[in-house]
């Protein structure tokens, strides 16, 4: 059964972990609601995971509602997250609301991230939550202002740093937030962050302290190796399958043992083939 907003700050209160994984397609999707992950975010990062981008910049609400809704229809029973792509929330209030509707009411998510802890984010925030929809905050390393932060680097690793995100998290959580994703900080930092709060913190690279942990999928199963962040633990190896597949494919397609006749070939009966042969003989 799909959980609610009830259902995890039940989880946070009794000490359960919250599983969260990214998903950008309908199979990865079915698999991970057969392996019970509690929610599913798609990530913006489904531009360079899944569309081949450089960046998260170039994707859409288009592409992300594409995504999402492939996203239900493959894990219809669990919560799912939609990421607001970079200058879909930026700009005003109402755009952010116009967007924010419109994910949830095209894809069926059941809440939206946006990036950043800002004074003009948490207006967005507060006013996405007005009109009723979930909202996840998301501070620390934030890949929509990794230009800013010169690249993608762990962030809150001064005193004085970790002090303002603690700041951004509160004022998230003030503008109407029902969850905050904490992402690339020390450990230290993570648990700061997760004791002060009182809605459910999920962490990515933000120690073990945080109310649940989330990984991109496929950084968790080896299926992308462009770059493989610190805080990645590896539990499968996809890409190596897959290369090998791909391969062995290509071997016997050339060499001429795939397909086996008679066992990836479908049969006619003997009659059939014969009075087959006799209309093929007669227009030669």
């Amino acid at each position: 059964m799909k959980k609610s907003i009830i259902n995890f700050r039940e989880m946070v209160e009794k000490k359960e972990k919250i599983v969260y994984i990214t998903g950008y397609d309908y199979l990865t999707a079915k698999y991970e609601e057969r392996a019970g992950v509690d929610m599913i975010l798609v990530g913006d990062s489904l531009g360079m995971v899944t569309l081949g981008y450089e960046t998260t910049f170039p994707v859409t609400m288009d592409d992300m509602i594409a995504h999402s809704s492939a996203v239900h229809r493959g894990a219809p029973n669990t919560f799912i997250v939609g990421d607001m792509p970079y200058m879909s929330y930026q700009i005003s209030n109402q755009e952010a609301v116009f967007n924010a509707g419109r994910f949830t009411k095209e894809s069926l998510v059941d809440a939206i991230k946006l990036e950043g802890g800002t004074e003009s984010v948490c207006e967005r925030i507060k006013a996405i939550s007005d009109v009723g929809i979930l909202v996840m905050g998301h501070i620390g390393l934030t890949p929509q202002f990794a230009a800013q932060m010169g690249g993608y680097k762990a962030q809150g690793k001064s005193a004085t740093a970790a002090m303002e995100l603690l700041r951004q998290a509160l004022a998230i959580e003030a503008a109407g937030a029902s969850f905050i994703l904490v992402e690339g900080v020390p450990a230290v930092v993570g648990k700061a962050i997760t004791e002060r709060l009182s809605i459910p913190v999920l962490g990515i690279g933000a120690g073990s302290y945080t109310d649940g942990q989330l990984l991109i999928y496929a950084d968790m199963v080896g299926y992308y190796d462009d770059f493989t962040p610190k805080f990645v633990k590896r539990y499968a190896n996809v890409g190596a399958e897959l290369l090998k597949g791909f391969t062995a494919f290509c071997d016997e397609v050339r060499n001429g043992t795939f397909p086996d006749d008679g066992v990836h070939t479908y049969v006619i009966a003997d009659e059939e083939a014969d009075e087959l042969e006799k209309i093929l003989a007669e227009i030669k």
